[in-house]
């Protein structure tokens, strides 16, 4: 019996606007959180510069982190959580579709 899940997921071809800031990424991983059901505990971004983030929303659930290479379109997710798989899931599509991404590759593995 799984105890929780995880998705690590890489975003390629993804607009470099979207991910340059924290402000665009810190409210794309809030509306993640919130149409998946899931419970924010804290967040922490980090700006580099001149343009990058690094953010980790700490969940009641587990986490959900992100790293940003505006330069090369790529961005890289780690979402793990011990509430239920489709909650899981359903934050993974938000952020599919949020960022819109050319092409995806994830990598999905129960836990426990």
């Amino acid at each position: 019996m799984a105890v929780g899940w995880h998705i690590l997921a890489e975003f390629y071809e993804v607009n470099p606007d979207l991910m340059k800031k924290v402000n665009p990424v810190k409210e794309i991983l809030q509306k993640a959180v919130k149409e998946s059901g899931l419970t924010p505990l804290k967040e922490e971004y980090h700006q580099f510069e001149p343009f990058g983030v690094t953010g980790f929303v700490l969940l009641e659930e587990s986490h959900i982190s992100i790293h940003t290479w505006p330069e090369h379109g790529y961005l890289a997710l780690d979402i793990f959580t011990c509430s239920d798989e489709e909650a899981t899931w359903k934050a993974f599509e938000v952020l599919k579709r949020e960022f819109s991404p050319g092409k995806v590759d994830h990598f999905f593995k129960e836990r426990g």
